[in-house]
């Protein structure tokens, strides 16, 4: 692929975005979108894009998937909106069927649905606190949970996220993650036996009691934190401390979920059943829409009224979602998502083996990232080349997104419909920006 250039209308467009739309709102790559199909954009200049950001893991099942499209189109004919709360349709209760039999757990599920990841995770902390009558959460070093005062107050990253934004959410208590590369303990794995799960124990003794906690809630695999692995034991000891503490787990599966990780949820890689489960960004390819789907008597403990919002659950959103799951009924996805991440895995550790400052190559499933140091040994982040391999990747048609606490992680998220000579040209990219920037 051709090295790419703005041309005039682009740069009018970067013009005018700078006059009309905040700067806070930050653009990962100067380009506008003209169309999209499978794993490749193209931008308004006609130049082609492979994507390996997937619109922050968004487009599992690839753009412009035809049987989303047209459902999206059969729905969008009929009506847009009516509330669900105030006249229900079809489409809501199917989803919610649905999202019941899929998330792990061998009881009685219901489901709500929502417009962002943000708000799910607002939701299922707000019924959690209802249902147990306590008031404090606990999550993790390195977690982003979204935006909105509650999430960034349980989001972990300062700087781009919580810097000037406070005062913060109160009761809300953070332990560390099971980081292996930068262990917050200062043991390796696998003779450290994932002593990290007991600093939720240890919380519970010197930061908050046990019977004031609503919920732990944690990502199985962390996603802005710098799609961090832990430890295959570390999610189920975690779940095992909730369960003998009797606090509420809610796992957040917002990047994790839908095949990104070789199976549906994360969660299933450990076996681990949950009091609740957030989804959102691929289960509608793309159209706002996320859940919360938990223990049926914790989801019924907040009375009628306390629970929705008007575009929460919107129709056209509802019939992206079922397409989205009839597309993962039809075809091997969570299969795809498995040979994919081993491609990436073994190509990075190629590169890891060429190239010093590539100090951690992790991943589960198609969820894979490589993290970038100026010293193996004392694992200095290295942000400045992160920032030359993602100018490097758009100059010459590939988009990338980084990810991490210090910036210095490059992710990938690219559609699991990717072909293999997109996957490869993509790979080819990424390396030759190491070599470039080496």
């Amino acid at each position: 692929m051709s090295e790419t250039q703005a041309t005039s209308r682009t740069i009018d467009l970067l013009a005018q975005r700078t006059q009309h739309v905040p700067r806070g709102i930050s653009n990962a790559v100067a380009l506008f979108v003209e169309s999209a199909q499978g794993a490749e954009v193209t931008d308004i200049e006609g130049n082609r894009y492979l994507d390996f950001a997937g619109g922050i893991g968004v487009q599992n099942i690839g753009h412009g998937n035809s049987q989303v499209v047209e459902a999206v189109k059969a729905q969008a004919e009929k009506f847009l909106h009516t509330c669900f709360s105030v006249m229900m349709y079809e489409p809501y209760i199917q989803l919610a069927e649905k999202m019941n039999a899929l998330i792990p757990g061998d009881f009685p599920k219901k489901t709500m649905f929502l417009n962002s990841g943000a708000e799910a995770i607002e939701n299922a902390v707000k019924i959690a606190r209802y249902a147990t009558k306590r008031s404090a959460v606990i999550t993790f070093d390195g977690a982003y949970h979204g935006r909105t005062l509650l999430t960034m107050t349980m989001t972990s990253k300062v700087e781009g996220y919580k810097k000037g934004f406070g005062p913060f959410a109160p009761e809300i208590y953070k332990v560390p993650y099971a980081y292996c590369y930068r262990c917050p303990i200062g043991l390796q794995y696998p003779t450290c036996e994932v002593a990290c799960a007991g600093l939720l124990k240890q919380a519970l003794k010197v930061g908050v009691a046990a019977e004031s906690v609503a919920a732990v809630v944690i990502e199985p695999v962390q996603g802005e934190g710098g799609f961090i692995v832990p430890p295959p034991e570390y999610l189920p000891k975690i779940a095992e401390i909730c369960r003998a503490e009797n606090i509420p787990l809610i796992v957040d599966e917002v990047q994790t979920g839908f095949g990104r990780t070789g199976r549906m949820f994360a969660m299933q890689h450990g076996g681990v059943e949950a009091d609740m489960v957030v989804t959102a960004k691929s289960l509608a390819a793309g159209l706002p829409l996320s859940a919360v789907t938990g223990r049926a008597e914790m989801m019924d403990a907040p009375p009628p009224g306390g629970l929705g919002g008007t575009y929460s659950g919107n129709p056209v959103a509802l019939a992206a979602a079922l397409a989205v799951l009839e597309v993962f009924e039809q075809n091997d996805i969570e299969g795809w998502g498995q040979r994919i991440g081993q491609r990436i895995i073994s190509r990075f550790q190629e590169m890891q083996q060429r190239f010093p400052a590539i100090g951690d190559v992790r991943g589960l499933g198609a969820m894979v990232a490589m993290e970038l140091v100026k010293d193996r040994q004392t694992k200095e982040p290295d942000k400045e080349l992160a920032q030359f391999i993602s100018r490097y990747a758009q100059e010459h048609g590939l988009i990338l997104i980084r990810a991490g606490l210090y910036d210095n992680v490059i992710r990938v998220l690219v559609p699991l419909v990717a072909t293999d000579e997109q996957l490869e040209r993509g790979l080819d990219i990424i390396q030759a920006a190491l070599e470039a920037g080496s």
